[in-house]
């Protein structure tokens, strides 16, 4: 029965909703950033219809460890991957100017593919190690220009809710450019909405924004020392990270 009322509210409620919504916001943000106005326009429509669509399905959300943000810093935030509401959460509720490194695939989703692009996202193009290595010479010129970026570190959602394996990427930008990566825990999008699931069922949503973990200190003279570092910034994150995760919440 419940499943039942789940799919009548989403396709009655939810899809009439959001669908105009997400087109709405992604003209809103390619027409803005077309006429110069990126440092707006590719952050705060984005933010409202992540808000927007928290409430429409009725996620209460709550956040922890604003007091650990510096607004004036540009930082890596790297943050478990739970689910597809992780976006609404981070984009709608860090209430930081952020810049998304995202996957190449998203690239071809109407609308939204096009207001990622002209909103200076860093799409990842895994196809060869030099393909790599420019999504990171990209995504390091947009910190440059006083930006944070976004990353989550295992790379796509997790299959089970559980924390996965952490990809070196993120803690190579931060490493090159001496900047504080930002650990963030998400707790509750999974139950949103899986992977490989269709059907939105509401669940409370928190996200516990922790201390960030300082690059500048850091000898990286060599490859050893560089690779020594990454290995300890990746489990320094992923330690704090997993501290605030909440198992078997329902």
């Amino acid at each position: 029965m419940k499943r039942v009322l789940l799919f009548i509210y989403q396709l009655f409620i939810w899809l009439p909703i959001s669908l105009p919504v997400t087109i709405l916001t992604a003209l809103v943000t390619t027409a803005g950033c077309f006429f110069g106005g990126e440092r707006i326009f590719s952050y705060y429509p984005g933010r409202w219809w992540s808000k927007i669509m928290c409430a429409i399905t009725l996620c209460p959300v709550k956040v922890s460890g604003k007091e650990n943000l510096n607004k004036n810093q540009s930082c890596v935030f790297v943050a478990n991957h739970q689910g597809a509401y992780d976006i609404f959460l981070i984009y709608g509720y860090l209430d930081v100017p952020i810049k998304w490194i995202m996957k190449q695939s998203l690239r071809r989703i109407p609308f939204v593919g096009k207001a990622c692009e002209m909103a200076g996202f860093i799409f990842v193009d895994n196809s060869s190690p030099q393909a790599a290595a420019k999504t990171i010479h990209e995504a390091e010129q947009r910190l440059k220009n006083g930006a944070s970026v976004v990353l989550f570190p295992e790379g796509s959602r997790s299959q089970t809710g559980e924390l996965g394996k952490f990809k070196k990427g993120a803690y190579q930008i931060a490493l090159d450019l001496k900047l504080p990566i930002v650990p963030v825990t998400i707790n509750g999008s999974y139950h949103v909405l899986p992977k490989h699931s269709w059907l939105i069922h509401p669940h409370r949503l928190q996200m516990t924004i922790h201390e960030p973990i300082a690059t500048d200190n850091i000898p990286a003279n060599n490859l050893r020392e560089a690779a020594t570092a990454i290995h300890t910034l990746l489990e320094q994150s992923r330690t704090a990270i997993e501290t605030s995760l909440i198992k078997d919440w329902h």
